[in-house]
């Protein structure tokens, strides 16, 4: 019987603080009305943990060590799970010397992005810097078309707040 206990402690703990991870990303991403939806999901959750644990906790304090070893589950598998999901939008800049900037922003163009190219001095040479907007999810493919298509450039990546406007971008 205290296993069932210990399970449903551990179980709902991993819960409770993944989908928190996800409403502070959304919040963050400028999503409020779901991320209260999901605030008081969370809250009855915790609610309902926090008082089967604290009951008696100081003759089964086992209880106490489930809680803890949930909440660290529940933030790995909640980092996990919001990297999946990849809500919004990453900017990309990317640093190449200038001869090379026209032809990998076409590339890039071919591959579906949007890319602004911008003229930059180097040390010693001049430089064309690429700037995106890419989806979170399409981060790591156009990465990786740049690394092999340019093998000195330099890759930056940023998360950003919701764009408005640009090409191929949601009006708000």
């Amino acid at each position: 019987m205290d296993f069932l206990i210990y399970f449903f402690i551990l179980f709902a703990k991993i819960v409770e603080v993944s989908i928190s991870t996800i409403r502070i990303v959304l919040i963050t991403k400028g999503e409020k009305t779901i991320g209260a939806v999901i605030a008081f999901v969370e809250i009855l959750l915790w609610l309902f943990i926090a008082s089967n644990v604290i009951q008696n906790i100081s003759q089964d304090p086992l209880k106490g060590v489930f809680y803890a070893i949930g909440f660290s589950v529940g933030n790995y598998l909640g980092s996990i799970l919001e990297e999946k999901i990849g809500l919004g939008l990453s900017e990309v800049q990317v640093i190449v010397k200038e001869d090379a900037g026209l032809m990998l922003a076409d590339e890039i163009r071919e591959q579906g992005f949007a890319v602004t190219q911008v003229h930059g001095e180097g040390r010693h040479d001049s430089r064309a810097i690429l700037i995106m907007f890419v989806p979170r999810k399409r981060v790591k493919a156009l990465v990786k078309f740049i690394q092999n298509s340019e093998t000195g450039a330099v890759i930056t990546v940023s998360e950003i707040k919701p764009v408005y406007g640009g090409y191929g971008m949601l009006r708000k």
